[in-house]
């Protein structure tokens, strides 16, 4: 199952649970932009629920991309994993909602953010160990940013990902690298094996599609667009439920 079943907010509640989280260094709009990215998985891929973040068989869900928490613990506000009430403290000294949601005090979160960059290399040793458990059906999710790509550590994880089927990277493409790479950075995954799709990241049926696309013996990556450029999957109005 997914976390569809134990909504107590909308998507529609999104915005209003981002708005109690005050304080300096919200990174909103980088939060912002991963917004429908996050719903999306939560809502309608990932097969993960509060009563069970500690089962073996959940799917696997790990934030690399830094300045995304604000997004992050509003969507596991909506779906229960934590307290409403808890995110206008956000930052706040004794808040366990910091600028990097920390595993051993927010539930669900499968890794302690923090430098970017260090993510996808953590999933893809997540994503061997659970084959050495033989654990076949949880999945690996990383959301990363584009940005996160100047960052040399995730070049070795994506060629170092040959055959885990399991794993998953959503890179938010808000045009923030600085580097960039020719031919887009769905080119830099299809070189190493991977699977790739592009999709509109506010598009939440493409999405869905996208995230949920057969990729047998290979890795897949969804690249995730969320500005407007010349690009056949950005268009002026999001498909949203």
């Amino acid at each position: 199952m997914t976390t569809t079943q134990l909504s107590q907010f909308g998507y529609g509640d999104l915005e209003s649970l981002m708005a109690l989280m005050t304080g300096d260094e919200k990174h909103g709009p980088a939060a912002t932009s991963t917004l429908d990215v996050l719903w999306v998985l939560y809502d309608r891929v990932l097969n993960i629920s509060p009563a069970g973040a500690d089962d073996p068989g959940r799917d696997r869900f790990l934030l690399s991309k830094g300045h995304g928490p604000m997004a992050y613990y509003a969507v596991l506000a909506a779906k229960g994993f934590i307290d409403a009430g808890l995110l206008p403290g956000f930052a706040g000294y004794w808040s366990p909602l910091g600028h990097h949601p920390d595993r051993t005090l927010i539930p669900g979160a499968e890794i302690g953010s923090g430098s970017l960059g260090h993510g996808l290399g953590l999933a893809v040793g997540m994503a061997l160990g659970l084959r050495a458990h033989e654990l076949t059906r949880p999945r690996v999710f990383v959301l990363v940013g584009d940005a996160e790509l100047d960052e040399g550590s995730n070049h070795e994880a994506i060629a170092g990902a040959t055959g885990l089927d399991g794993l998953h990277a959503v890179v938010v493409d808000n045009a923030s690298a600085t580097h960039g790479w020719s031919g887009g950075i769905a080119t830099r995954f299809d070189r190493e094996g991977w699977s790739v799709l592009i999709a509109d990241g506010r598009d939440h049926d493409a999405l869905e599609a996208a995230l949920n696309a057969p990729h047998p013996g290979q890795p897949h990556a969804v690249i995730a667009v969320v500005e407007p450029r010349d690009s056949p999957v950005a268009r002026p109005a999001a498909n949203v439920r």
